[in-house]
């Protein structure tokens, strides 16, 4: 038997080899391309690291640490109205959003799912933080993302039954409104992309305090291992790993999806 159809076979099969290599050299090439930051990126991301260590610090010092007050009532805000929002799509009738000086929400709904509405404050705050957080490396996209925010605490101000919840939802639409006309929408994109920082910071800040650090027994994570019979500090982790990877994966979307060039 002629030794050339066996010979031609080897060929073809090779061929095949060379080619899946190439075409994964070329997926992980393109990977590669898509995660290396443009000029412009690079200084976004030298941004969210000047924001994330701003907070930081600021969080810790005793009465300085009031200039972050504003924009945690509005991570309070975008935390409860995340529990109103998955209530109403499980079909709960929303009475009323508040939000106390000390930080502290309260939404008050009839009906809806239990296993949806609870974990969805902390992870609703988180997803949004991200969003913002994506939004910050491209202006339309941050003008976008903006509208996406004002809705949001527009249903909130809708929803809100105390004059306080009102005047921080106002002030944070006014806020809004305003930066769209600063020139090129520089300022709304770096307000955006704060408030993404501050969002995402205090979603984990909070998971970690309610849960892991210290048990509350007020706190969405023990109501919710008290549905499910399982452990707050296990529910604490797994929302707290959930919102890490919204964080991360903004970046990385951000830097693949929104160059400048």
């Amino acid at each position: 038997m002629s030794p050339l159809p066996g010979l031609a076979d080897h060929l073809v099969a090779s061929g095949h080899t060379a080619a899946a290599l190439a075409r994964r050299q070329v997926t992980r090439d393109d990977v590669a391309h898509a995660l290396t930051p443009t000029d412009e990126q690079r200084t976004i991301l030298i941004v969210i690291g000047v924001y994330a260590l701003g907070i930081l610090v600021l969080w810790n010092i005793p009465y300085i640490n009031m200039i972050l007050l504003p924009f945690k009532l509005v991570t309070v805000a975008l935390h409860e109205f995340s529990h109103a929002a998955a209530g109403l799509c499980t079909g709960a009738r929303i009475k009323s959003i508040t939000i106390d000086p000390d930080e502290g929400g309260l939404t008050r709904m009839n009906g809806g799912k239990w296993c949806c509405v609870m974990p969805a404050g902390y992870l609703g705050s988180a997803l949004l933080g991200a969003l913002m957080v994506f939004a910050g490396f491209d202006v339309l996209a941050s003008k976008i993302v903006s509208v996406i925010i004002g809705v949001c605490l527009l249903a909130t101000l809708f929803w809100a039954k105390s004059w306080f919840t009102r005047l921080i939802t106002i002030l944070f639409i006014g806020l809004i409104v305003g930066l769209w006309f600063t020139p090129h929408g520089a300022g709304l994109r770096y307000v955006v992309l704060f408030m993404g920082v501050m969002s995402s910071l205090y979603s984990l800040w909070d998971i970690v305090d309610d849960t892991l650090k210290r048990k509350v027994n007020e706190s969405d994570a023990t109501k919710f291992a008290q549905k499910t019979h399982c452990s707050s500090r296990c529910c604490g982790f797994l929302w707290l790993l959930v919102s890490l990877i919204f964080l991360v994966g903004a970046i990385l979307l951000g830097l693949a999806f929104l160059k400048d060039d």
